[in-house]
């Protein structure tokens, strides 16, 4: 079971691990020990979520979510297989609260009357230099 915050609990049949060798260096450690986790994430069969919810998760997992629905999590920092669950798990949960809140709606206003004087004074002084550019005739 994975925690997230006060009401929602991820279950184990939602979770499922698999260990591979890391890339990179590491010795004959990376060659021998399986210390890369795959940590994989039921996200649209887990019933602890709205479908907007669902949607946000799925806008920012971006190509870590699969056609089945579900969240690919890699963790292949360090040299503990026990330390990259943990940074895995970490990501996933920092994923869900930001796909939990949701975001403010925008109140459209109007410019107020100072701006738009001040816009139209800027307008029509760069119009009068631009105006001033033209071709200059002799006074003949």
């Amino acid at each position: 079971m994975l925690r997230i915050n006060d009401t929602i609990t991820i279950a184990d049949w939602e979770l499922s691990e698999s260990f591979t060798r890391s890339s990179g260096p590491g010795g004959q450690n990376v060659n021998k020990v399986s210390t890369a986790v795959e940590l994989r994430f039921e996200a649209e069969r887990s019933p602890h979520f709205t479908t907007s919810q669902k949607v946000r998760l799925k806008r920012l997992a971006g190509r870590r979510w699969t056609n089945e629905g579900a969240i690919v999590i890699r963790a292949e920092e360090t040299r503990s297989q026990a330390r990259n669950r943990e940074l895995a798990e970490a990501r996933l949960v920092e994923m869900i609260l930001a796909a939990l809140i949701a975001p403010k709606r925008r109140i459209a206003t109007k410019p107020t009357y100072g701006s738009t004087q001040r816009r139209l004074v800027a307008k029509s002084v760069r119009a009068n230099v631009k105006a001033g550019r033209g071709k200059v005739e002799d006074a003949e």
